[in-house]
């Protein structure tokens, strides 16, 4: 059983740990709805990597078994794309880890991080809406849901952390 998670941002050489993880049509069931081949995963990695160069704190990270220090799954912190102002948050973690309470790990990290960083900004996550495992571990947080729909012809829910008391416009 894994009692203590490590969180590392990923580098140029984590690649193939990235690869691993997300070639596997389960693991990306709510994500990408299948498992990603090395050229989508090199484009994404590249993604990835650029993105955490631009902030220190900020970005994706490789969730790891801190007893061995293998990778279990990978979770990010970024600002949501259409909304600088806004934190998103999101998660995934390999088969065998699922339903072991490795989630509410990762999102009590992320929070606390983003609490860190800037106690004021809400945070989001998106999610598959069938999805509802992630839902119920977002909710178990104080997230609500607020979308549900289409964007750029894929399926989504969106679900939101208010921090502070605010008139929103949950349009986000």
């Amino acid at each position: 059983m894994i009692t203590k998670l490590t969180f590392k941002k990923y580098t140029a050489k984590d690649f193939l740990h990235y690869h691993n993880l997300v070639k596997e049509d389960d693991v990306m069931k709510y994500i990408t709805g299948k498992g990603m081949s090395v050229a989508d995963a090199n484009k994404k990695f590249d993604f990835i990597l650029d993105l955490g160069r631009q902030h220190e704190c900020l970005g994706y990270f490789q969730v790891l078994d801190a007893a061995n220090d293998t990778i279990i799954g990978d979770c990010k912190l970024v600002f949501y794309k259409k909304d600088n102002s806004v934190f998103e948050i999101g998660y995934l973690l390999k088969r065998e880890h699922w339903k072991k309470g490795l989630g509410t790990k990762i999102c009590e990290h992320l929070l606390s991080l983003a609490l860190k960083i800037d106690q004021d900004k809400d945070i989001i996550a998106v999610i598959h809406p069938q999805n509802i495992a992630s839902r119920k571990l977002l909710e178990k947080f104080g997230f609500i849901s607020y979308f549900q729909g289409n964007e750029e012809g894929v399926s989504i829910e969106k679900l939101i952390l208010t921090r502070k008391q605010k008139n929103l416009s949950l349009d986000l």
